[in-house]
């Protein structure tokens, strides 16, 4: 318990095993570390599309980096239950992001941000954070394309971490790991190829091809 969210407070804890959570209800009160046992995890493989699912992936678009404080925000909503992403949680993954650590997948329908997740990536790790709809199967479209991101050039060792098991999360496919299994998977994980994350504007070539 305590400590801070600096970028590099954070990236120690995602290498151990950890994540942040306030111990208040919404998110308020000292920052708490947590290491849960068992782990939420999806494996890569065992990602289940059902046919409804396939259909909204096929009429939406999804992107990645193209708006991260959008969503961001949609998985703060107050109206949401159970929210525990506070302004200083939301500008400590924002820092993050600009420094090329954390990642939103977004679904776009019709060019509106209809929902998606963002988490932070370190080696093979993501580290799924939260994620908002706003209309039907949004955040799973999301997932699907995080999904077909890590295992691009997959090793066997990435590792996608969604913190809990939920009822939502296991029709997705994402099953229980004891600590001790989840420990091992991130030590090799941490040590594998990193997905194809685009580059952050400043380090896209110009239009002759030269960096700015």
């Amino acid at each position: 318990m305590g400590g801070d969210l600096a970028p590099g407070t954070l990236l120690a804890a995602y290498r151990a095993g950890l994540f942040p959570m306030g111990l208040g209800g919404g998110g308020a009160g000292p920052i708490g570390w947590w290491c849960p046992d068992p782990r939420g995890v999806l494996p890569l493989d065992g990602l289940r599309v059902s046919r409804s699912l396939a259909r909204s992936v096929r009429r939406a678009e999804v992107r990645v980096d193209t708006a991260f404080a959008a969503v961001v925000a949609g998985c703060a909503d107050p109206g949401r239950s159970g929210r525990w992403i506070t302004p200083d949680v939301a500008a400590a993954y924002t820092a993050l992001h600009e420094l090329g650590w954390a990642h939103s997948v977004e679904t776009w329908v019709d060019g509106e941000l209809a929902g998606g997740l963002y988490g932070v990536a370190v080696g093979g790790l993501f580290a799924g954070e939260s994620m908002f709809s706003r209309r039907p199967d949004a955040s799973k479209t999301a997932l699907v394309g995080l999904v077909a991101l890590l295992r691009d050039g997959d090793d066997g060792h990435r590792l996608l971490d969604v913190q809990w098991r939920t009822e939502h999360l296991a029709s997705l496919g994402v099953v229980d790991v004891p600590r001790e299994e989840y420990l091992r998977r991130l030590e090799l994980a941490l040590r594998a190829p990193s997905p194809r994350w685009p580059a952050r504007p400043e380090e896209r070539p110009g239009p002759a091809g030269d960096r700015p």
